[in-house]
Order: structure tokens, then C-alpha cells, then sequence
């Protein structure tokens, strides 16, 4: 496993460093003090995950992790120093999977690392139904292809990965917790902040207005349902 560090701190970039040394000896840490070099390391290294800070000099965290899904799917995973909903909604609303707030242990720290890399390596596949169509909404479960109007769109995995739940369960409610289970893993059922900002941010690439939703439907303290639609098999 290749791991990128973006954080200005070396300390923090050497004690990451040997929480993954200890855990996974072959792992190939690079580490970046800025967002400039950080995104060269993307081009130039390809990691396998992100470990990025949020308070960056120049430029800050949340700039990165927009700049870096301009070019890459890498699971990336945020450092904050504070965990109030506004700062952690803005590092998912940019694209990034998953966040950690300073101080952190190393046990925590690998863990998400492990929750975040199996839920992107995971993808579902197929089940013997070929498409899902919903209006302009189409899904091709074959090629993880979504497209809306026919214009392609660019989910992430966990985007995808909500999207399929709930279309392959179209016009029942899937609980928060199944969600967040299915997705995201047993650790993660109360964390239902993430799956929010996700299902947000999933909304708006499929031009689903969260005020009038056509699509995907809030079944407000309980869960989300898809509505119904028409399956091609």
C-alpha cells in the first residue's frame, strides 16, 4: 500500500508514518507540506489513500481535496483539529470520504484507513439485473456507469455505493443504520452526519432537488428510499 501525507506538521507526518510501519512494514509513505506538492505527489506517485490536513498554508485543505477529485477517486481522509458539523460538511462536500479529528490515536487511525480502503476497493457488482432506469436517471451496473438526461456522471465510490443500495431496494426506506452499515461498515452506525453530507452531495450531481426530490426521498429520522422506477434486465 502507497499512503500520501499532506500536513505541514512534520511531527504528525512522522508519527503517521509509524502507525502504518508498525501495522503494514510494507507500506510506502510520501509526505507533502503544502497542497502544491501534495497534488504532484497524486499525479506523480498514485496512492492508494490520503491522509490530508485540513489547515494548510496557502492553500487549505478543502481546496486540495476539490483539486484533487478534479483528478483522481484516491479515498482521501481529513485531519481537523476541531469535529463541529460545519468543518466536517465541508471536507465531505469536497469529495473527501472520511475525517479524523486531532488529537488521534493510532488504532483509530488504521482503522478508518482499513473502513475507508475496503469500502472503495468493495464496489458492488453485478446481481443479474444489467440497468436501472428512473426517469432521466440511469444506472448500468455492469460498468458502474450513472447518467442523467444521458449525460454521464462522476460518483464517487461511496456515492455509487449509496446510489446501488438503494435503487436495487427502489421505493422501500433503508434506514440510516442500514446504510451506514453497508456502506461505510458496523463502526459507523451512528455516524449519521456522513451519510447525510453524502447523500447531499449525491443529489446534486443527479440534479435532484433536496427541497422538491424527485429521486431520492429523506423519510425525515428514519432513512432514505429511491423512488420507483423502471428495472431492465
Amino acid at each position: 500500500m502507497k499512503v500520501l501525507v499532506i500536513d505541514d506538521d512534520p511531527d504528525v507526518a512522522r508519527v503517521i508514518s509509524l502507525c502504518f510501519k508498525m501495522r503494514w512494514p510494507q507500506t510506502e509513505v510520501v509526505s507533502a507540506v503544502d497542497g502544491a506538492e501534495g497534488l504532484l505527489l497524486i499525479e506523480n506517485k498514485h496512492p492508494d489513500v490520503v491522509i490530508l490536513d485540513v489547515g494548510l498554508p496557502e492553500m487549505n485543505g478543502y481546496e486540495v481535496c476539490y483539486r484533487i477529485r478534479c483528478i483522481s477517486d484516491v479515498p482521501i481522509i481529513m485531519l481537523t483539529v476541531r469535529d463541529a458539523d460545519t468543518d466536517v460538511s465541508c471536507g465531505l462536500e469536497v469529495g473527501a470520504d472520511d475525517y479524523i479529528t486531532k488529537p488521534f490515536s493510532h488504532i483509530q487511525l488504521l482503522s478508518r484507513v482499513q473502513a475507508v480502503m475496503r469500502r472503495t476497493r468493495g464496489l458492488p457488482v453485478s446481481t443479474g439485473i444489467n440497468t436501472f432506469r428512473n426517469n432521466d436517471l440511469k444506472i448500468d451496473y455492469d460498468t458502474h456507469e450513472v447518467s442523467v438526461g444521458g449525460e454521464l456522471v462522476k460518483l464517487t465510490p461511496i456515492e455509487y455505493g449509496l446510489l446501488y443500495q438503494l435503487s436495487h431496494n427502489v421505493g422501500r426506506v433503508l434506514t440510516y443504520q442500514t446504510l451506514l452499515s453497508k456502506i461505510w461498515g458496523e463502526e459507523y452506525l451512528f455516524e449519521t452526519n456522513l451519510l447525510k453530507v453524502h447523500v447531499h452531495n449525491l443529489r446534486n450531481k443527479l440534479r435532484d432537488n433536496s427541497q422538491c426530490p424527485v429521486i431520492i426521498i429523506n423519510e425525515r429520522g428514519i432513512g432514505y428510499r429511491l423512488l420507483s422506477g423502471n428495472k431492465d434486465t
